[in-house]
């Protein structure tokens, strides 16, 4: 019996925007995605009972083809010479990343499934491939197996690295209450009247290959926040301004908010103000490099 353990990080959007849609219905989207230690952990295990078999801690999310980590697992089996199909699959999720938040926790999953999987079958696919059949699973979870940061374009599949944040700073993310469904944030984008602000992504990936941690906090984007102008985004954003983040902003179609610190001691202080708002979280950016 081969097993290995894996971190699931979660990521944030620094900028999103939706810039059209395809004939198939699906939303074509520009925003740069950074990874975050929050983090779930993959447990996955060669055994040799055929079949996939799923477990997570959180008893509430399906153990079946409807979660993403069993998805993940049957593309990758089925992507298998018919040589190699021998045993079967035990996964194992500790959930950290809150659901409905933004944050990509069920691709980040998929993803640790993949990555895992290739090590454990003693890698007979390359990054690339894993991300090609990784988009059948769902658009973040390309990004997710890639991780670090990027310009993610297309439904989200088209891949271009860009610098990371410097992993010195902190990210304070709330998740309040209230979630957010994915389709009913694009339908609500779709039929939108009022006007948009405009996204300045091509600054902030300057702001980011010039380490300007200032410039980027300044240039945060989400068409979602201003489209949706949920009551609870808002409160936490004003209370995070208090302690003055270098930006602060909803997370992917939400509700989970994140701000931006050079402070640890600012960071720290930012979460305990919110423990009232949400569920809180700590966290820094993690790099590719």
């Amino acid at each position: 019996m081969k097993r290995l353990t894996l971190s699931a990080p979660a990521k944030i959007n620094l900028t999103l925007d939706v810039v059209g849609k395809r004939e198939d219905e699906y939303h074509l989207i520009r925003t740069v995605m950074q990874t975050v230690t929050l983090s779930d952990t993959v447990t996955v295990t060669r055994v040799d009972e055929p079949g996939i078999f799923l477990r997570l801690s959180d008893k509430n999310l399906p153990t079946d083809r409807r979660n993403t980590a069993y998805a993940a697992a049957k593309a990758f089996w089925n992507a298998l010479p018919e040589a190699q199909r021998v045993g079967g699959i035990d996964i194992y999720i500790d959930k950290k990343i809150p659901q409905q938040a933004g944050l990509a926790g069920g691709s980040a999953d998929a993803a640790a499934v993949l990555r895992g999987l290739n090590r454990l079958w003693d890698d007979p696919f390359s990054t690339d491939a894993l991300c090609a059949f990784a988009v059948s699973i769902g658009a973040d979870v390309p990004f997710c197996v890639r991780g670090g940061a990027a310009l993610a374009t297309g439904i989200g599949e088209v891949l271009e690295p860009v610098k990371s944040l410097p992993d010195d700073l902190f990210a304070v993310v709330c998740k309040p209450a209230v979630s957010v469904s994915t389709a009913e944030a694009y339908k609500a984008v779709d039929t939108f009247e009022g006007e948009r602000k405009l996204s300045d992504e091509a600054g902030l990936i300057a702001a980011l290959e010039a380490g300007d941690v200032a410039a980027v906090g300044a240039k945060l984007y989400n068409v979602f926040e201003d489209v949706l102008n949920l009551s609870e985004v808002a409160a936490i954003c004003e209370k995070m301004r208090e302690f003055a983040p270098l930006g602060c902003q909803m997370s992917g179609s939400g509700s989970a908010v994140f701000a931006l610190f050079t402070s640890e001691t600012d960071a720290r202080a930012c979460r305990e103000a919110l423990r009232d708002f949400g569920t809180v979280y700590l966290c820094r950016p993690l790099t590719n490099e």
